[in-house]
């Protein structure tokens, strides 16, 4: 199995509430309550070590509540990259209703300065040559500019590694620049990021993109490489939460290519360990029955191909 490096440069502890409906302005009473340490990368990471792949994590964390995160590492077994900065890890609220709907209260996370980003450049830069491949997921924390991380991402090339990027708005805008091996937007934050091209995905591909992974919630998920695309339309599922859903399809995608599996296999256990992702509050692959009986129902075709 590969050797992953994925780095959340604003993670956060996820406290998911469960009710049956949210009633705005009244008092609701929840089913449930869980706390997660979270965030792209890190939920990525979970998937993967699932997967049996050797993960470390990084990025930048709040020196002042790392406990859930230092029990997770511990629990999973990951390699520890995370540069400790003054300040919390944010928290952000999901509300779950019954039907799926989920509605997300996220905070902005700590300030970070300029010292702890150079550390994290120099963390890379030591340790990244053991990896074979490195996810850099989720948003930018307050400190860190979409230029900055731009320049993280082409030094994660520099080092040989194959990059793949889950971010969106104005970091995917700039990091896409760098020309990521793979990356993974849903419809709306590919959109946003081109401004609607009408080629986008051949502009993606020149820029040196190789893998364009593209999500549509239920309508399923489209894979572009150069000169060939499939699509895979998910089984129907009881959804309990989407929350990780795309950080799972990701992981599956990796596995799937670093394992040099046959594409139509790789997007169908991706979309598969999506699907099954929603069914659950929290990450990770809980049932390998359950997981074989939803890519049995995973639909793929080849849209074009050379």
């Amino acid at each position: 199995m590969a050797k992953i490096l994925t780095l959340t440069l604003n993670p956060a502890l996820d406290l998911t509430v469960r009710l049956a409906r949210l009633e705005p302005g009244a008092v609701n009473r929840s089913e449930a309550m869980l706390t997660h340490a979270a965030g792209k990368g890190v939920n990525v990471a979970q998937v993967l070590a699932d997967l049996g792949h050797d993960v470390s994590v990084g990025g930048f964390l709040g020196e002042a509540n790392p406990q859930a995160f230092d029990a997770l590492i511990s629990r999973r077994g990951f390699g520890d990259a995370f540069v400790r900065v003054p300040g919390e890890t944010r928290s952000n609220i999901k509300i779950a209703e019954q039907d799926g709907r989920v509605t997300d209260i996220n905070a902005p996370g700590p300030l970070v300065s300029e010292e702890a980003q150079n550390a994290l450049l120099e963390r890379v830069a030591m340790i990244g040559p053991q990896f074979d491949a490195v996810v850099v997921a989720g948003s930018l924390p307050r400190g860190v500019s979409p230029q900055w991380f731009q320049g993280l991402l082409q030094q994660l090339k520099g080092l040989g590694l194959k990059v793949a990027l889950d971010t969106s708005g104005e970091a995917l805008r700039t990091g896409l620049q760098a020309g990521p091996w793979l990356v993974k937007p849903n419809t709306e934050e590919l959109a946003e990021a081109l401004d609607n091209a009408t080629d986008a995905i051949s502009q993606l591909h020149q820029q040196g993109v190789e893998h364009v992974v593209v999500s549509d919630g239920a309508a399923g998920v489209t894979w572009y490489r150069p000169g060939a695309a499939l699509h895979a339309t998910p089984p129907k599922v009881t959804v309990a939460s989407t929350v990780g859903a795309g950080d799972s399809l990701l992981a599956g995608m990796l596995h799937g290519l670093l394992s040099d599996e046959a594409a139509e296999q790789t997007l169908r256990r991706a979309t598969a360990i999506a699907a099954m992702a929603v069914t659950q509050i929290g990450f990770g692959i809980s049932d390998d029955a359950q997981l074989a009986h939803l890519e049995s129902g995973v639909d793929v075709r080849v849209l074009t191909k050379q």
